[in-house]
């Protein structure tokens, strides 16, 4: 199978696929289900992107992987991705990979407290279809995954900003953390991987290059897909997070579509422990409907199981709750006109920005709760575990 390409076809060279790797799992752990893998409709290639050897790569992969309309683009502007109303938009771009170069903002990194210094951006965007997505409203236009093709030019960035900081670096609470650096702001890197091969070498960069002072790479994660990461150089310098919820019909968990089951998560967690990783739990976002303490705590009961026998663990937890903003609500019910999320401002508190902007997030006496709860909670059913932080 051959790439489509926009008349002229010397646009980008002819590129020979490459065999798919299997999707077996070998370590039957917690989950027993094959690894949950996104395949797009289509990927869209920028000239320039093209041009690079990581964009080939990624081509050779889609094709592999058996996408069938790969199109090459004579220019760096992508087609129109806009459909007949919001939800066909949303379905039109869901489904397509833009494989682009990175904008000048993307390698000029900006603080992400609290999670971590400095925002790292592999991609932007998700293949998942979560009904509380904290990127709806934040990225601009259809919610196409794009990821970057001049890798070596994202991570080179990285280097001018080690030993700077103000989340970990040169803090008592996370100074052991290094200058940390977050995959995941704006995609789920795991999620894509299979396609692109981006983070297998980001973990590898940030594992064997030789850092001006002690340095961390961090994602989170809600897919399962982790075996090529499991014999990498990582030198315990990335710390892979899986963003877990609670189960059952009333669950968290059954807001987010296209993603792994969290017992699969947390299976694949294991693993990646297993192989040395620093691990950690993103809970999120924690919905504190009727029951939700029986919930959480069986999630963290699950947690302790997975966990139990791993030598050397070294886990940490976020905790975050439930808030929206009045533009991703917009955009949310937009996209899921039927889901059963609550996101009525009239049952939150209005929380303000430096700027200005509105946030609505649970009122002060069920934050406290929450807190209160998931600490007491952590530390007696997962004492391995250390908090972060909570939001």
């Amino acid at each position: 199978m051959t790439p489509t390409r926009e008349p002229d076809p010397s646009a980008a060279p002819h590129l020979t696929p490459q065999p798919q790797a299997s999707s077996a799992d070998p370590v039957a752990v917690v989950g027993a289900r094959a690894p949950k893998r996104w395949l797009p409709k289509r990927v869209l290639v920028t000239a320039s992107a093209a041009a690079t050897p990581h964009g080939r790569r990624i081509v050779e992969r889609v094709q592999a992987a058996g996408v069938q309309d790969v199109r090459l683009l004579r220019a760096d502007r992508l087609p129109p991705l806009r459909g007949e109303d919001e939800r066909a938009t949303y379905a039109l771009a869901k489904s397509t990979l833009a494989v682009v170069t990175s904008p000048p903002s993307a390698r000029t990194l900006v603080p992400i407290p609290p999670s971590a210094d400095w925002r790292l951006d592999l991609a932007t965007g998700c293949p998942a279809h979560c009904q509380y997505c904290y990127l709806a409203g934040s990225l601009a236009g259809p919610p196409v995954t794009r990821v970057y093709a001049d890798l070596p030019e994202v991570l080179s960035s990285m280097d001018s900003h080690v030993g700077r900081g103000a989340v970990t670096t040169g803090t008592s609470a996370r100074h052991g953390e290094g200058t940390t650096f977050e995959a995941s702001c704006y995609t789920d890197p795991l999620g894509i991987e299979h396609l692109t091969g981006s983070l297998a070498a980001t973990i590898t960069h940030v594992g064997t290059h030789d850092w001006a002072a002690p340095v961390g790479l961090r994602f989170t994660t809600k897919f399962d897909d982790v075996t090529p990461l499991l014999d990498l150089p990582h030198g315990r310098r990335t710390r892979v997070r899986f963003s877990v919820n609670s189960a059952g019909p009333s669950g968290g968990e059954r807001f987010e579509g296209g993603t792994a089951r969290v017992r699969e998560r947390l299976g694949a967690l294991r693993r990646l422990a297993l192989a040395g990783y620093p691990v950690g739990l993103t809970i999120a976002p924690v919905i504190p409907a009727p029951g939700w303490q029986e919930a959480y705590g069986a999630l963290l009961d699950d947690v302790a199981a997975a966990t139990a026998d791993v030598p050397e663990l070294d886990l940490t937890a976020e905790v975050i709750t439930h808030r929206f903003t009045p533009k991703s609500r917009e955009v949310l019910l937009g996209w899921y006109p039927a889901t059963k999320l609550e996101m009525d401002p009239e049952q939150r508190t209005t929380k303000r920005g430096r700027y200005g902007s509105v946030k609505h997030v649970y009122g002060k006496e069920t934050m406290a709760d929450v807190r209160s709860w998931f600490e007491r909670e952590l530390a007696a059913r997962v004492p391995a575990s250390r908090l972060l932080y909570f939001t």
